[in-house]
């Protein structure tokens, strides 16, 4: 029997990419799921294809729809916040509506789904709260305006909750993937280093929602390398920028 039998998670972004193939991890686990995304068609048919998994759809980006799911959703044992928004765009190309759009995905969006559950947590005096952000969350990087940026407040996030619900019995742990091969990282047209697929960085985010550590970064050594910089002087970062 493993830790997530018989508990039910909510998935928030599992209608495709990642959060499908975590879905259908943790289904093998015996977890009952709550799948939430945009998509009500694709929720029903990842639903139609599980055992124990039922879909809540709504945007992230709407309180009120946040507030309806939520009462729809009840009560559960996990939350898996994967909602995310990405598109490649340099500073000199600003698209302000973009940006708007993968701040209020990536990082407002979790903010509305997490200022509903955690009273209900803290309540309950027991949660768990995996929250995925990215490698590109620990430096800024080119072409990625809105998104490294959002992620880099999801990671801090992440720390600030850790500290604050201590003793409360709800774990808070951040998920930093490098490169899925998704719809979203299509959209890139420069080669990525250790390209994962979904089923491999959903098994990946298994392992780590089995732990109560803080934080998971993979894959290595590429996460090493995107940390290292992070403790590199910005003289050497920029030099000649």
């Amino acid at each position: 029997m493993s830790s997530f039998d018989g508990k039910t998670y909510w998935i928030v972004g599992a209608s495709e990419g990642l959060g499908r193939s975590l879905a259908q991890a943790l289904s093998r686990q015996g977890a009952k799921l709550i799948l939430s995304a945009r998509n009500a068609a694709r929720l029903a048919e990842i639903c139609n294809t599980l055992p124990n998994a039922r879909a809540v759809p709504f945007d992230v980006t709407d309180l009120k729809a946040v507030r309806r799911a939520l009462a729809e959703v009840g009560d559960v044992d996990g939350l898996v916040y994967n909602a995310g928004a990405y598109e490649p765009m340099k500073s000199a190309d600003w698209d302000t509506e973009a940006v708007l759009f993968m701040t209020d995905v990536n990082y407002l969006g979790a903010l509305r789904v997490l200022g509903e559950t955690v009273p209900g947590f803290v309540r309950a005096g027991q949660g768990d709260i995996t929250l995925i952000g990215s490698l590109s969350g620990y430096r800024g990087l080119p072409a990625a305006v809105g998104y490294a940026a959002s992620k880099a407040a999801l990671v801090s996030l992440a720390e600030t909750m850790r500290f604050d619900l201590a003793g409360t019995g709800v774990t808070v742990r951040i998920v930093n993937p490098g490169f899925i091969k998704t719809r979203l990282t299509e959209k890139n047209t420069f080669k990525m280093p250790m390209l994962m697929t979904p089923e491999d960085a959903a098994d990946r985010v298994i392992r780590a929602m089995s732990r109560r550590r803080l934080r998971t970064d993979f894959p290595a050594p590429f996460s090493w390398v995107i940390r290292l910089l992070d403790y590199l002087p910005d003289w050497l970062i920029y030099r000649g920028k």
